[in-house]
């Protein structure tokens, strides 16, 4: 193996570990596929803005193609779980094998957690404990369902029920039964995991922090130590010659990629494709570009999500999704599912300066695609930004060439 790997040999490896090398299925979509996505990511990153559609069904959708969203719905299901949730990168759902080697985190959950819910832990104790009963009790509950519970939103809105069902949830007395809308139910670890799961042995933190890292290098293909250790959050002291210990074992290869500033660690078993040719939209949370640093490395691609940024200040939009067509990111899109309205809006498209000139219409097959799959009528675009007019011309033309549904 070559001590040194060129960029674009970089990005396909990091495509292909992410699955973007494969061609979507031609069928129907099944657990099997399911499964295999979370082979290779490994996890599915929770978050609760639903722009477009909730953050976690957008992975299986960028890999797969339109997918029935029940599929990873049932995997949530108790009688045919297949996930579990927990804070990983961020909050997470992750396959039940995770379970146990995330136990140490359970534990650490005093000192890993946030300030704010650890200081929360330690000067409310009685009164989380009094929450654990009522889980014990009447279990799967949510935390709207404890009378008088009641925030301002947000979790430093949270009210004081919430925090305690979030502080037993790092700590793992409780996990996610299932979900009402968006709302956890949660309920006790062991009436919800499979016993085998559940009852699984313990593993030493270096143990669990070593088999974590082949998780993430096999999600990453190539990434240097710190996008090695970003992936499950694992501290600096965490990280303290496990890499070496699966150089060592022949696991991890040492390289040196073009333009990279870091030693970078290939996973030994990387595919390398020749090429790439990938067609996909991308959440602001898929595994690809999370870690932004490396998305910019990666893909001469400076990636920030602007939700909490003032509208006047926001430079793409408020929801923008990076679009990936063959090898590289070659645009970005603000987009909105207007469900009340059946329309899938394009506010504003960016082209990036690798965009090839087929981009608009490319973006174009994708987004009818997503229309589909999101159950909309049509796509409406606002002609801003530079990929803005063009986008919207070919949907114009597509219109107008689309003859008129007949009456019922």
């Amino acid at each position: 193996m070559k001590e040194k790997l060129s960029l674009p040999t970089a990005r396909r490896i990091a495509l292909a570990a992410q699955g973007f090398a494969d061609p979507r299925p031609s069928g129907a979509i099944t657990r099997r596929h399911l499964q295999r996505v979370l082979g290779r990511t490994g996890l599915l990153q929770i978050d609760s803005v639903s722009a477009v559609v909730r953050a976690h069904y957008m992975p299986l959708y960028s890999r797969l193609g339109p997918y029935p969203m029940a599929l990873l719905d049932d995997a949530m299901q108790p009688k045919k779980r297949m996930l579990f949730e927990y804070w990983a990168h961020e909050a997470s759902l992750l396959p039940l094998e995770t379970f146990p080697l995330l136990r140490w985190r359970m534990e650490r959950a005093d000192t890993e957690m946030y300030s704010g819910l650890a200081k929360f832990g330690r000067e409310q104790a009685p009164y989380i404990e009094g929450i654990y009963r009522q889980v014990v009790d009447r279990g799967p509950i949510a935390a709207s369902d404890i009378e008088g519970a009641k925030g301002s939103g947000g979790w430093w809105g949270w009210s004081l029920e919430k925090r305690a069902f979030e502080w037993l949830f790092w700590a793992g007395r409780i996990t996610t039964h299932s979900r009402r809308g968006f709302e956890r139910l949660y309920d006790l670890p062991e009436r919800v995991l499979p016993a085998d799961i559940y009852n699984s042995p313990a593993l030493r933190a270096e143990d669990a922090h070593r088999e974590l890292l082949r998780i993430s290098a096999q999600a990453h293909g190539v990434a240097t130590g710190i996008c090695l250790r970003d992936y499950f959050r694992l501290s600096p002291d965490d990280m303290k010659g496990r890499l070496e210990e699966l150089v060592e074992m022949g696991e991890l290869i040492p390289v040196r990629v073009e333009g990279w500033n870091r030693q970078a660690y290939l996973h030994a078993e990387a595919r390398i494709p020749r090429k790439v040719q990938a067609r996909a939209l991308l959440a602001p949370f898929d595994p690809l570009v999370f870690e932004r640093t490396r998305a910019e490395q990666l893909f001469d691609f400076r990636y920030r999500i602007e939700i909490y940024t003032p509208a006047d200040k926001r430079q793409y939009g408020y929801y923008v999704l990076p679009f990936l067509l063959g090898e590289r990111i070659v645009a970005r899109i603000d987009l909105k599912a207007d469900r009340p309205a059946g329309v899938l809006r394009v506010h504003a498209a960016y082209a990036e300066p690798c965009a090839p000139p087929e981009t608009a219409a490319q973006l174009f097959e994708e987004l009818k695609q997503m229309r589909d799959w999101l159950g909309l009528e049509r796509i409406e675009v606002t002609p801003a930004g530079d990929l803005g007019p063009a986008l919207s011309d070919i949907v114009g033309r597509s219109i107008a060439l689309t003859p008129p549904r007949a009456k019922a």
